[in-house]
């Protein structure tokens, strides 16, 4: 990996089951051994989908959704992209894809491998979408799946689906955030989706999910991810 200049904004390093991760600020995992590049959420077409019960959106947020993953993709060169479910907002997302954005997304995928894991938004596979649609996948003892499950001991997991949200006080005062949250043995990755929105991870959905102790909240900020322990977090 080439280093980052002063400009570039520098992702920090996040240990799942003793694996090393680079926790990019837009929001993805890179596995740098294994070259595998983890997003989630990206719920593409959410716009259109809104616009369709006349709810009008700015109807250009899968193009944005897939250049910033363009921008990822020449940074890291990943060889392989894991994509953690609710990839498209609904059932009609991959209908509703417009020639410009079908064809940027197969630029993407070009010489390398891409993988769909289903989601409860898109557990059917759109047509005419390249790489491989699953329901899980596994990284050595890391299992990658949209919701998370019951883990064996010395097992790691990445998921989706909850969209964590930290707020946080900083020197500027209060600042609510997109966040991985992780405890050593599961993450789970804040939502890639322009609209997707977030749930603040002190919420009871993510009760029982982490060791409290361990737990952190490593914070997308412009120039950086910050982790912050779980206990500093406040509710809404």
């Amino acid at each position: 990996m080439k280093p980052h200049s002063t400009q570039t904004p520098i992702p920090a390093v996040l240990t799942i089951a003793g694996r090393n991760f680079l926790a990019d600020p837009a929001g993805a995992l890179f596995l740098e051994e294994d070259g595998a590049l983890i997003i989630a959420d990206l719920h593409l077409e959410k716009g259109s989908a809104y616009a369709s019960r006349r709810v009008f959106l700015p109807p250009y947020d899968t193009r944005q959704i897939l250049a910033t993953l363009a921008q990822l993709i020449r940074l890291y060169r990943p060889r392989l992209v894991v994509a953690l479910g609710d990839s498209f907002h609904d059932t009609g997302a991959g209908e509703r894809l417009g020639t410009e954005e079908r064809a940027l997304l197969a630029s993407l995928q070009q010489g390398r491998d891409w993988i769909w894991i289903a989601g409860n938004h898109d557990s059917e596979r759109p047509d005419g979408i390249g790489g491989q649609f699953l329901d899980d996948f596994s990284l050595g003892a890391i299992r990658l799946r949209h919701i998370c499950g019951p883990l064996a001991e010395g097992a790691g997991e990445l998921t989706g689906h909850l969209h964590p949200v930290a707020k946080v006080r900083g020197r500027g005062g209060l600042l609510r955030r997109r966040c991985f949250l992780s405890d050593g043995r599961r993450s789970i990755l804040p939502a890639f989706g322009a609209y997707a929105g977030g749930l603040n991870i002190r919420d009871e959905a993510f009760s029982g999910l982490f060791a409290t102790a361990e737990a952190r909240a490593h914070v997308l900020g412009a120039r950086g991810v910050y982790p912050f322990p779980l206990q500093h977090c406040l509710p809404e």
